[in-house]
């Protein structure tokens, strides 16, 4: 484990003058199967692997409640261990934003849509804190979850934009047996939340299946997958939106690769989904 951003950047440059390829998996800790099938990834794909444990306050926003945020880092630690990574770097918040820090980054257009509606300055947060992370780890290759679809295709943008020498790979959803999208905000519901939270895959699903089907008019699929959900008492729509995969953007008409995605408060707790299709 590295606490010390100079250490881990010391670790990082002498295995790349050994060329030694770098796997990173960045994370907020509370670690599941989710973040375990990137970590088994990188493992496979580098020499080394480097998972980042941080919870960075940056992207949270005034009404969420970051010292709830759940925490576990010996068992995150364990699970590190058993999946063969190499390093766990834990810096704590004072070294990643030292008193003076003015510096920030943000990825215009793409962070104000879909979750940057409800969520204003949480992605200029993430680009902020994966940037610097990026420039301290050093990696070859970094992984990210599709469930954080709109996170993925900004960071994809962010390293475009800026030249940096990193490449992106994004992995499937990991889901339960009842289709619930593994997060670690799943600790937070009850047992009837819990029950709930499954029909927002249902949603997904069916949108999947009308266009299989041949309905290729987004606000009569929308529609059909509010309906599900609302028949849930304990969940709430945040939005409900289908956009191009790559670009965010609403699409009037079905066609080419489509991102339907969504996100829903269960009683107290915001939980987000997606499907890719290809139409």
């Amino acid at each position: 484990m590295i606490r010390s951003i100079k250490e881990m950047s010391a670790f990082s440059r002498l295995n790349r003058r050994k060329a030694r390829s770098i796997g990173f998996v960045p994370t907020m800790g509370a670690l599941h199967q989710g973040h375990l099938s990137l970590i088994r990834r990188a493992r496979k794909e580098n020499d080394l692997v480097v998972v980042s444990i941080f919870v960075n306050p940056v992207q949270f926003g005034p009404r969420e409640n970051l010292k709830k945020y759940p925490r576990n880092l010996i068992k995150d630690a364990e699970l590190c261990k058993k999946e063969k990574a190499d390093v766990i770097f834990y810096p704590s918040v004072k070294q990643m934003y030292p008193l003076g820090f003015k510096t920030y980054i943000e990825v215009k257009g793409l962070s104000q849509l879909l979750c940057g509606v409800s969520r204003p300055g949480h992605f200029k947060g993430v680009a902020t804190v994966v940037a610097k992370l990026f420039n301290i780890v050093m990696p070859d290759v970094a992984y990210f979850g599709q469930k954080d679809a709109q996170q993925s295709v900004i960071i994809k943008k962010l390293v475009s934009d800026l030249n940096l020498p990193v490449r992106i790979e994004v992995l499937p959803i990991i889901r339960e047996e009842d289709g619930l999208a593994l997060s670690s905000r799943n600790v937070y519901l009850g047992a009837k939340e819990r029950g709930s939270a499954t029909v927002l895959y249902k949603a997904l699903k069916e949108a999947r299946g009308l266009i299989k089907e041949g309905v290729l008019k987004p606000r009569y699929i929308i529609a059909r997958m509010k309906g599900i959900i609302k028949k849930e008492r304990y969940v709430k729509i945040d939005y409900i939106c289908m956009v191009g995969a790559l670009d965010l953007k609403p699409v009037k008409k079905i066609k080419g690769k489509i991102l339907v995605a969504l996100a829903a408060w269960i009683g107290r707790t915001r939980l987000i989904d997606n499907i890719v299709i290809n139409a």
